[in-house]
């Protein structure tokens, strides 16, 4: 990457000699850009997606963005270059004189004199429909048994009946509910509340969160599933970051020190991957002392996740293939003896561990019905079996905790504080 003063030398030495064509455009980044002090109409080309667009009478006001740096490099342009593919989100490549800027907002922009389109965004055609799924449920999801009941206050006259018929509880996932409408809309999403009944005051848990859970059908990898996760964490973080600048940066300033430079290196940089075997063996060769020990079979604390993020160079990392007994039901089997495991993924970040949790689903019939024969669920789940008897299509789908997304970005060190509200064991205030 070139600093400010190496790019300018580079550029003027460049444009110094006599030449009787046009010289090409000096690749940057827009870190690169913004770190000059003083442009002279230096020839440059920037690549990065358009984080926002506004169109006047005769100018077009583009900010670029490449991961390098949280502000955007803003690009002016005539009118002329408007059309339908320069979008939100849209990947182009702008080649230009970087100019001194009138704005006080910013030293430089870049004026634009060629601008094509990389790659097209079009959110109607490939985005999500979102589905309200329901908050009282009669599904235990994750199948940990963490749930809050949910019972009337006034007392029902024949006790042994419930208000509907069966147990019902406080959802801990949308997930099984988002995998019926896939199979009508492909891919969906959800984005609401979730309740889990652990007994923790930790600062990464509580009782009440948000999650944004999504479902994708057709989708035969961890590799693409990976893909879409990655590109949630650093599409949102960008937007996030365009839009509210100056909140950002109030967190980083005053609460968070250092933390910008921390969320730059994890947006710049492609994710890692590794499995949950080489996880743990990376643990066990660790010079640190574990208050668990690691070892295959056993859960990864959080300890283990935010060591093995250290380890990675503080970019998140993709643990996948867990063994199949630590893992629910849904989870799609690896058929890889003797050590049996799923095709199940986290994603851990920096500071907090695990922020995303995904999986493909078994949607092979007669997996999913032995499984639920040996756990003892068949009835309880016989409607989940019948998706798979009626046009079942392989699928994955992830969730992802909104307050530890918040922790991330913003560099929040307890998870209590990044909501209004914070409900937890013995605390349930107002």
């Amino acid at each position: 990457m070139f600093g400010a003063r190496c790019l300018l030398r580079a550029l003027r030495s460049c444009s110094s000699a006599p030449c009787p064509r046009q010289r090409p455009a000096a690749r940057v980044s827009v870190r690169g850009a913004l770190g000059v002090q003083s442009a002279n109409g230096e020839r440059v080309k920037v690549q990065g997606w358009i984080r926002s667009i506004r169109s006047q009478k005769e100018v077009l006001f583009l900010h670029v963005n490449d991961g390098s740096s949280l502000e955007s490099l803003q690009v002016v342009a005539d009118s002329s270059f408007d059309s339908r593919e320069l979008a939100f989100g849209s990947s182009v490549e702008v080649q230009g004189q970087l100019v001194k800027s009138p704005s006080k907002k910013q030293n430089v922009e870049l004026k634009a004199e060629k601008i094509e389109v990389v790659g097209n965004c079009d959110a109607k055609d490939s985005g999500f429909v979102h589905i309200h799924t329901p908050v009282i449920t009669s599904n235990d999801c994750e199948g940990a048994g963490e749930l809050f009941q949910v019972e009337p206050s006034s007392k029902i006259k024949v006790p042994e009946e419930n208000f509907f018929n069966i147990p019902v509880f406080l959802t801990v996932s949308g997930q099984l509910h988002l995998e019926v409408m896939s199979g009508a809309f492909t891919q969906v999403f959800t984005f609401g509340p979730t309740f889990r009944a652990e007994n923790s005051q930790s600062r990464r848990h509580l009782a009440e969160f948000y999650m944004v859970e999504a479902e994708i059908s057709f989708l035969e990898s961890l590799q693409d599933l990976m893909q879409v996760m990655e590109s949630l964490f650093k599409t949102t973080a960008m937007t996030v970051l365009s839009n509210c600048p100056k909140d950002v940066e109030l967190c980083h300033k005053f609460l968070a020190p250092g933390q910008k430079d921390r969320l730059e290196h994890m947006l710049k940089n492609n994710f890692l991957i590794i499995s949950y075997t080489e996880a743990v063996e990376i643990l066990k060769q660790a010079s640190q002392n574990f208050t668990f020990t690691p070892e295959w079979g056993a859960d990864l604390h959080t300890e283990h996740e935010k060591y093995l993020v250290k380890h990675c160079g503080d970019i998140p990392v993709f643990v996948i293939n867990y063994p199949l007994a630590l893992k629910p039901f849904y989870m799609r089997d690896n058929e890889d003896g003797p050590q049996h495991t799923v095709a199940a993924v986290d994603l851990l970040v920096p500071g907090v561990g695990e922020l995303f949790g995904g999986s493909l689903r078994e949607e092979r019939y007669h997996f999913l019905e032995q499984r639920l024969a040996r756990l003892g669920l068949t009835e309880a789940y016989q409607w989940y079996l019948d998706l798979r008897r009626f046009g079942s299509v392989p699928h994955g789908g992830f969730g992802m905790g909104f307050e530890r997304y918040l922790q991330c970005i913003l560099g929040i060190d307890n998870i209590k504080d990044v909501i209004p509200f914070p409900r937890f064991t013995h605390s349930c205030l107002l």
